[in-house]
This record gives C-alpha cells, sequence and structure tokens, in this order.
C-alpha cells in the first residue's frame, strides 16, 4: 500500500516504527494431498534453512493478487518470506508486528524461533529484542493454509480450485502491513477506551509493562481539551478526563478527538469518537437518538489486491460510493477489515457491524470453540475502540455441515464472551441464521417481489410476528421472541457488467433500469416504513467476481445512469417510520 510513512493502525500508533511493506524474497508449495499444519518450529526452521526463493513478493498483497507480482489463484499450502532488514536496536525493546496472515504464521529472526500465531484475520506482535543486533538482520515468516480444513475460518475464500457462487479467490499469507516498533524499556502495551457524552469525558483504561509516570491528553482540532497524570503508573491503570469540549460523533459527522499517551519515555497516538449505542425496545439509539441503519453489504474484496486494497484511496472510495447513494454505514462482511479502513469509517461517521470470516469452520465440530473463540477475543481487543463499529457478529448463516447441525453451545458461548468483553455494544450471535442466544434477532430474506416482501413483513408490526423465510426448510431451528430486528441482507438484485464471467445474483433477473430501481424502491420502502424495524442492509455496495449483484462494478465504476442512482438514494434516505417522534 502506498505512503509508507503512514502508520498501519491509527488508533495505537508510535512515531517509533520502522515499515517493511515491499519487496520480499518468496517461495510456496501448491497444495498436496494429506497436508498438515506444523506443530512446533521445525517446519520453519528446515526451510529457513535449506528454502529457495525464486520469486520476489510485493507485501502486503497476497500471492493470489496481481499486485503481488505473483497472481498464483490455485491452492497454496505453505508460503514463505525472507527479508534483510536493517536495525538500530539502542536499549529499548523491538517489535515485530503482521496485520493480517492466513493462516498458521511462524517467525523465525536470524534463524532463531521468534513467536507462531493461528488465525488469517487478526493482526498480532512478537517481541524480538534478544533476537535481533545492531545492523542487517534476517526475518523469515513461514505461512500454512488450507482453505478446504474444517477448522480453518475462511470467510468468503472458494473451497473449490475456482470461485463459484458467493465464495472467491483465495488469500494466503500475509495481507496487512508488516513493520517493526521500537519502545522504551518501559512501555504502553494497550488501552481501551469509554468515551461518555453525557459526562462529557473519556475513561482511558491501559496495560503497561514498567513503572512510570502516565500522562492522558485530549485534543480537538489541535487545541488541548483535557489532561491528566498519574505518577509511578504500572500495571492497569485507568485514568478518567474531563472533557473542556463536547462534541458528539454523529452518523455523516466524525469529530474525532486525538488522544496522546506519554509513559516512562513511550509516547502512542491515538483518537477516539464522543458516542453511546444502545437498543431501546425496537429502536437502535445512538447517542440518546433512534437512528435507522441504513447498511450496505461490503465484502472487502479488490480485483487486483484480493483481500488488500491497492492504498486508501481505494479504502476511501468505498465509504463515499455507500454515502453517495445514500447509506450510513455497511455490514463488513466475513471479514476483519483492515485498521485504516476502520479509521476513515471513523473520519467519516460511518456506521459499521464488525464481523469475522467464520465460514469455513465447521460449527459442528468440538473443537470449533477452541480455534474460534481466541481469533474473535483478539478481533475484539484490536477494534474495540473505533467508534464507528456499533455492533458485533461473531457468525454469519450457520448451516450444516455434512448434514450436522451447529453445536447451539458454540453460538451461545462465543455470545456470552462477546458482552463479557464488550458489554457496550448489542452483539448478533449468528447473522440470519441460526439464532441461539442474541441481543438483535436479524434475518436475511432475497425474495424479490416488492409486495409479497411488505406484507410478510407487516405481520411483525400488527401482530409481533417475524417472517423468517429460513424456517421454511428448516423448521424449528430458531425462535423469534420479540427482539429487536432488521433484515440484514436483501436485495441483491443481479445487473451484470462483467462479461468475463458467468453472472448471477438473487431472485429473477431485471431487463432494464427502471425495472431495477422499481424493485430496489419497492423493497426498501417495504423496510424503512416498517415501525417494528431500526434498519436493512441491501446485498451488495459492488459486484464481486462472478457475483454481479452490487450497485457498482468490481472496478467501483457506475453501472446505471445517474437518474437510477438518485431512485436509489431517495429510497434509502427515505424517513423511517421507527425515527418519527
Amino acid at each position: 500500500m502506498e505512503n509508507q510513512c503512514v502508520h498501519p493502525n491509527p488508533q495505537f500508533a508510535r512515531t517509533t516504527f520502522q515499515p517493511l511493506n515491499g519487496e520480499w524474497d518468496f517461495g510456496f508449495k501448491k497444495a498436496a494431498r494429506g497436508f498438515r499444519f506444523s506443530k512446533d518450529f521445525s517446519r520453519a526452521e528446515k526451510l529457513c534453512a535449506a528454502a529457495s526463493y525464486p520469486q520476489k513478493i510485493q507485501v502486503p498483497f497476497c500471492p493470489e493478487s496481481v499486485l503481488s507480482g505473483i497472481g498464483y489463484t490455485d491452492f497454496i499450502n505453505l508460503a514463505w518470506y525472507r527479508k534483510a532488514v536493517e536495525i538500530q536496536k539502542g536499549a529499548g525493546r523491538v517489535f515485530l508486528h503482521i496485520g493480517a496472515a492466513d493462516y498458521l504464521t511462524t517467525v523465525l529472526v536470524n534463524g532463531k524461533p521468534a513467536g507462531r500465531h493461528m488465525g488469517g484475520y487478526t493482526s498480532f506482535a512478537f517481541e524480538i529484542t534478544d533476537l535481533v543486533r545492531e545492523g542487517e538482520n534476517e526475518l523469515f515468516i513461514l505461512c500454512e493454509d488450507d482453505t478446504r480444513n474444517g477448522l480453518v475460518p475462511s470467510g468468503k475464500q472458494s473451497a473449490r480450485k475456482k470461485s463459484y457462487g458467493c465464495s472467491y479467490t483465495r488469500t494466503t499469507g500475509i495481507w496487512q502491513s508488516v513493520y517493526l516498533e521500537y519502545t522504551p524499556q518501559n512501555y504502553i502495551k494497550s488501552i481501551r477506551l469509554y468515551p461518555d457524552p453525557s459526562a462529557g469525558c473519556v475513561t482511558v483504561h491501559t496495560v503497561l509493562c514498567g513503572k512510570g509516570d502516565l500522562r492522558c491528553e485530549a485534543s480537538y482540532k489541535g487545541k488541548s481539551v483535557g489532561v491528566q497524570e498519574v505518577k509511578n503508573a504500572c500495571g492497569e491503570t485507568v485514568v478518567q478526563i474531563p472533557l473542556a469540549e463536547t462534541h458528539l460523533w454523529e452518523v455523516g459527522h466524525g469529530r474525532l478527538y486525538d488522544l496522546r499517551l506519554t509513559f516512562s519515555g513511550d509516547t502512542v497516538e491515538s483518537y477516539f469518537g464522543l458516542r453511546t449505542v444502545r437498543l431501546d425496545g425496537m429502536r437502535f439509539l445512538i447517542n440518546e437518538k433512534s437512528v435507522f441503519q441504513r447498511l450496505v453489504l461490503d465484502q472487502g474484496y479488490y480485483r487486483d489486491g484480493i483481500y488488500t486494497a491497492p492504498d486508501d484511496v481505494a479504502l476511501i472510495r468505498d465509504i463515499e460510493l455507500a454515502q453517495s447513494v445514500g447509506f450510513n454505514g455497511a455490514r463488513l462482511h466475513q471479514k476483519v477489515f483492515d485498521p485504516r479502513f476502520l479509521y476513515f469509517c471513523d473520519r467519516y461517521g460511518y456506521l459499521v457491524w464488525g464481523e469475522f470470516g467464520s465460514w469455513g469452520l465447521d460449527t459442528s465440530a468440538p473443537a470449533a470453540l477452541e480455534v474460534f473463540l481466541p481469533q474473535w477475543l483478539e478481533a475484539l481487543a484490536r477494534d474495540c475502540n473505533h467508534p464507528c463499529i456499533v455492533g458485533w457478529c461473531p457468525f454469519n448463516e450457520t448451516w450444516d455441515t455434512h448434514g450436522r447441525k451447529q453445536r447451539d453451545g458454540l453460538i451461545a458461548a462465543v455470545y456470552d464472551a462477546t458482552k463479557a468483553f464488550d458489554p457496550t455494544r448489542p452483539c448478533i450471535d449468528t447473522s440470519g441464521n441460526f439464532h441461539v442466544k442474541t441481543d438483535i434477532y436479524d434475518v436475511h430474506d432475497y425474495r424479490y417481489d416488492p409486495a409479497e416482501f411488505k406484507a410478510s413483513f407487516a405481520r411483525l408490526e400488527t401482530d409481533g410476528e417475524l417472517y423468517e423465510h429460513v424456517l421454511q426448510d428448516h423448521p424449528g431451528r430458531q425462535h423469534y421472541n420479540g427482539e429487536p430486528t432488521f433484515v440484514s441482507e436483501y436485495g441483491g438484485i443481479k445487473w451484470a457488467a462483467d462479461a468475463q464471467y458467468k453472472s448471477w445474483g438473487y431472485g429473477e433477473d431485471v431487463h432494464n433500469e427502471t425495472d431495477f430501481a422499481a424493485r430496489y424502491a419497492g423493497l426498501t420502502t417495504a423496510l424503512t416504513g416498517n415501525r417494528k424495524m431500526f434498519g436493512f442492509c441491501y446485498t451488495q455496495l459492488y459486484d464481486v467476481e462472478q457475483e454481479q449483484n452490487g450497485l457498482f462494478t468490481y472496478d467501483r465504476a457506475p453501472k446505471f445512469s445517474d437518474e437510477t442512482y438518485q431512485k436509489i438514494k431517495a429510497a434509502n434516505k427515505a424517513t423511517a417510520a421507527i425515527e418519527q417522534k
């Protein structure tokens, strides 16, 4: 990604970081029958000692992508990387950060073990202070992956050789930024932020390594608006900062405060937004105001980069496209998105739901909980401070696996862990189906006739019954008990724009833009006009490979005339019944 001087994680940034994106030596091994993940460092050590590096790769792009310089799209089990790095060690500590690498990552530094991490979506770091020397050092990274393994959450990555349906090109190995950070011996390990608009303050929960003086300063547009200091702070330290000015984070208005923390020579830059979210009956409140969520499904795929956007401009473009047609947020679908995308969502006042790439995981397997929960908790820990995230959704459509139904205990346990970690946001246990324990009862419905669509959901208003299409084939699998609800997937109207794919969408095809706009408006109005619905999520913002039901092309180009987009925008922005007093 461009601009190596921009920190990959604006929520927890140090100026003392060293970007490692760019060219690395690279090799990979095609998929083999009977592949097994390594249990220790031995496989990495052997490859480090004897592997060849026939190619160069551009990190952080996966080898399946064009931007990586490789473009190999068949199955890969092993991918290994090598880079010579100049390090100025000094008297402090050195950490190696990897934004995300799919799936099991092993790191060696100068041939010695540095650490191992399991999970393809979450960020991790290893302290490598004792392994590095002043001057040139060798970093070796081995990534092992097996998308067809039922204990590997892989999101929308295809388990077949090629893309099909709503499964797309795979991502193997590193796909988010790699960098070094240098800290003093005493340093700030992590922070949790709890803004309180009503009290006009923010509470900062820090985890500190070592002992020293802690200073926390909040500012707004360059002006200091609050400072607190703690002498001889150590371990877990909580600081409350009264704010001299109150600026609310709202839809379409980021109004972010900057936050600087200094501790014993270490400085971390962060930020926060003043906002609260809570459920009130059937309403979703942001800063105590009913806000109808006009969401669009965002898969986080890019033609040339697959999981990785080519630059910040592409990340911002997706938000601006959505807002241009009247959406105020998105479901970030089947993927943990790049921290810089979330940063721009924060800046733009763009609502999002934090999700995970849960597809590919066999939710009927006894080992599913011990695989999934640690990875999900890592995602929560990294992203919990983003004001744009208004809810969590760990699973999506937990269909049967080889005829075996999900373990309800898995779904309930992950829900409970989510609420224990973050009681400030609602949690949808498994979007669409099959609900077990949830704050919000969402449904997916791709019926295409607006009159039928409206009539079935009208029963929610008249007699409290929620129509669930999934129960036609799976009776008794979930039960609506009056929870707040919204239709979190609908539409998906096909409008093919890329002849290289055999495209598909949901429902009967429309044959002209007039019919498209009429169906879109009819379906959407059925939801905005329902006083028991707090939102909708349309499938989807842009085409992804063969799934051409987006409102824009895979390259984010327009598919329709300005007139049609204006009709879409008018339907999206219509005042919702639940917003009316």
